[in-house]
């Protein structure tokens, strides 16, 4: 369910003040990565929390209206298949 339009976009606060502090040279760590991309971060480098490591996402135009936890991925796929799989990739 989308938040209200009436309360508009949800940023964390410290990310707002992080983001006047600094400048968008320099990389903004953040954990919160249910904050929504706002027009006002495009050209700003993110690094977002995955639980393990921080991920650089820079900001660009494409990107408003998602989440900075969407570019930040929390699993680590692992190729699938066995033996099989890997007779293959050798014959490759």
């Amino acid at each position: 369910m989308s938040r209200s339009l009436k309360k508009g976009p949800y940023v964390a606060p410290k990310l707002l003040k992080k983001m006047k502090r600094g400048s968008k040279d320099e990389p903004i760590k953040t954990w919160s990565r249910r904050s929504t991309i706002t027009p006002e971060m495009i050209g700003f480098t993110f690094l977002v929390h995955n639980g393990k490591h921080f991920i650089s996402v820079k900001a660009r135009e494409d990107m408003v209206g998602h989440k900075l936890g969407e570019f930040s991925p929390t699993t680590k796929f692992i190729k699938h298949g066995g033996k099989m799989q890997k007779a293959l990739e050798k014959k490759k």
